[in-house]
């Protein structure tokens, strides 16, 4: 990383790196603040703001990308927590994703998911988004949600055996 593109109070964070991340990283404050799209703005400003003054330290100790998403998480916890209540807020995600695919029968099938994965505990669906939409592994997944590896890794079974319970009536031939 050169000097210049690395933040004055927090060296090790390289600001070419946060703009390759900001995207999916928009994604997750979405998730966390419910799919309020001016709340997750404020959740990524407050994030930056954190980043930017020092009080949210990176020390090479995992990703910046695991990193980042943590800071997001602990913000959305402690400030945007009566904005997390996805199971309402998915549904208009959902409709919203139908307008935007001329393919009904994807849509359909993205909207079955989605209430199926709605369903599940918090954990469980935290750690689904994070694997499968944000693109991350399990541990990083983990370190985000702020549990250990071994307990992301039992969130993430649990997770996919309920999914494939509730899914297998779902055929995509039809």
């Amino acid at each position: 990383m050169r000097d210049h593109d690395a933040l004055e109070k927090n060296p090790h964070v390289s600001k070419a790196e946060l703009e390759t991340i900001h995207g999916q990283l928009f994604g997750w404050a979405l998730s966390r603040c419910g799919f309020n799209a001016a709340t997750a703005e404020d959740l990524m400003q407050q994030a930056y703001v954190e980043l930017l003054s020092g009080r949210a330290r990176f020390d090479n100790k995992s990703t910046l990308k695991t990193f980042v998403f943590g800071v997001v998480q602990n913000l959305a916890r402690s400030g945007f927590r009566h904005y997390n209540r996805q199971l309402r807020l998915v549904d208009k995600f959902a409709t919203e994703q139908a307008e935007a695919s001329e393919d009904h029968h994807d849509h359909d099938q993205m909207r079955i998911v989605w209430e199926a994965v709605v369903t599940l505990p918090q954990r469980q669906r935290d750690i689904t988004e994070l694997v499968f939409i944000r693109d991350m592994t399990i541990e990083e997944a983990s370190a985000v949600m702020g549990v250990s590896l071994g307990t992301g890794r039992v969130h993430y079974d649990r997770a996919k055996k309920a999914l494939a319970e509730k899914l297998a009536d779902l055929n995509p031939a039809e």
